[in-house]
């Protein structure tokens, strides 16, 4: 059950293989994001001393938010992965050039999760033509529905 997905992702990226962590988080957090006051557009994962950080997600604070606490929306949360994954991950990133984009925020068995993708940026060029590709095939189904009518 997706929270919310990061849409651009999968244009501005194409992406290869895909891996799901679990979140750091505080209580607010937790219940902002299952009120749904989550945004993954500008978000990526960095890694830092050995481990996997999502940076730039922003979480809205509730207005029902303790007042004890002094909520941060856009804090570094740290990802909980297998440490053989991480050294994994690791070496991809930084010897073959692929970035970490976080893809979606769901819901597994009750507690949230972030999928995110190894990833190669695309250029202009396969931009347009993943684009024009999208489009043709949405034109063949359109043109195959009239056909079957």
């Amino acid at each position: 059950m997706a929270i919310v997905q990061n849409k651009k992702a999968h244009h501005d990226y194409s992406i290869e293989e895909r891996y799901e962590a679990g979140l750091v988080l505080e209580g607010w957090e937790v219940k902002a994001i299952r009120a749904g006051q989550v945004q993954l557009g500008e978000s990526y994962v960095v890694v830092r001393d050995g481990a996997l950080y999502l940076l730039n997600s922003h979480i809205t604070p509730l207005k029902t938010a303790s007042t004890h606490i002094s909520p941060d929306p856009t804090r570094t949360r740290k990802l909980l992965l297998n440490a053989a994954e991480i050294r994994k991950l690791i070496g991809k990133v930084e010897r073959a050039g692929y970035s970490l984009v976080p893809l979606d925020m769901h819901f597994n068995k009750g507690r949230i999760k972030l999928e995110f993708g190894l990833a190669k940026g695309k250029r202009q060029f396969e931009k347009r033509a993943s684009e024009a590709d999208k489009d043709w095939k949405r034109e063949q189904n359109r043109l195959l529905k009239q056909r079957s009518r």
